[in-house]
């Protein structure tokens, strides 16, 4: 069983590095960039290169709680009372949801700003629909919005939010775009207020590479990105060639070591399904010459797999 609790842990902190590196690589400027010229209307046609200067400050990665009552923070300077992010004691093990990436836009104005929120999914959570999360995110990049970037009750002041969900592993490549809507139900009242102020944007990734044309553009560049399949060198050959993206020393290690972890990922996965077969053959009576022919390993391997897994089923 110490086997068996060591592999899960094993393989957990794998999956948590691989999404911590998915994050960063997500968490980039210039990646940032291209999402919004494809998910912002007031970024769209835009060169991202030119977006970049918008985007304020260092995103946020993995740090801002989730919860409610947590997101915000309380501090004074210089006597006053500030209310900002709350980026302190970020423990990965800490057991709080926190928001993969957060960020502030300024728009084109020079003046209006609006909060962005990318999240990285491995693929859609069986557990729960993944709109439904996406509302409950959007609606806490409202609701924390008080005291921070409006007080009282000035609501004109809410920021514009947007959620983008970037979902792995689907079965095409897929873009919905879920805002709010007016229905006249009697009469036609113009009733003020800010239809745009809530936006979820949700992604799917499929697990082919799609072609690099403008309708795939986004798809294809994430794709790369995120990729358990390329090489670190097939991966800067597309971001450098196709989207013209200046790769520095930082981005060249996240991608290695993302590269990495994937292999891993795969190999421990190999190594489990193959163990699977091995103690399944050995309970119906198969000899180890037998068990070792068809799953191709030797005689040795497939013996000492069967001692390490039997006292689990003794």
């Amino acid at each position: 069983m110490d086997t068996e609790i060591k592999n899960a842990v094993s393989a957990t902190d794998q999956d948590a590095q691989y999404d911590d590196k998915a994050k960063r690589l997500l968490g980039n400027k210039i990646i940032l960039a291209h999402i919004l010229v494809k998910t912002v209307d007031e970024f769209r046609g835009m060169n991202p290169k030119d977006v970049v200067s918008y985007i304020e400050g260092e995103p946020f990665i993995s740090v801002v709680p989730v919860e409610p009552g947590l997101t915000n923070i309380e501090k004074e300077e210089n006597g006053q009372r500030i209310v900002g992010m709350n980026t302190e004691n970020a423990e990965i093990n800490e057991g709080l949801i926190r928001f993969d990436i957060i960020f502030y836009v300024r728009m084109k104005d020079g003046i209006s700003q609006v909060i962005v929120n990318v999240e990285a999914q491995k693929d859609e959570p069986s557990g729960y629909h993944i709109l439904n999360r996406a509302v409950f995110y959007v609606s806490r990049l409202v609701s924390s919005q008080k005291e921070r970037d409006f007080v009282k009750t000035n609501y004109n002041d809410i920021r514009r939010v947007f959620s983008i969900w970037v979902c792995m592993g689907m079965d095409e490549s897929s873009m919905a775009y879920v805002h709010l809507a007016k229905d006249d139900l009697l009469g036609s009242y113009p009733w003020k207020g800010g239809l745009d102020l809530l936006n979820i944007v949700l992604i799917g990734i499929s697990n082919e590479l799609p072609k690099h044309d403008e309708k795939y553009e986004l798809h294809r560049l994430l794709s790369t990105l995120l990729s358990a399949e390329l090489t670190v060198d097939e991966k800067l050959g597309i971001i450098k060639t196709e989207y013209s993206i200046p790769v520095d020393e930082k981005l060249r290690k996240d991608m290695s070591a993302m590269c990495n972890l994937s292999q891993g990922i795969r190999e421990n996965a190999t190594d489990n399904a193959i163990t699977g077969v091995i103690m399944n053959m050995h309970r119906d009576g198969y000899s180890s010459e037998q068990i070792a022919r068809i799953v191709e390993k030797t005689i040795e391997e497939v013996e000492a797999v069967i001692r390490k897994r039997e006292p689990v089923l003794a």
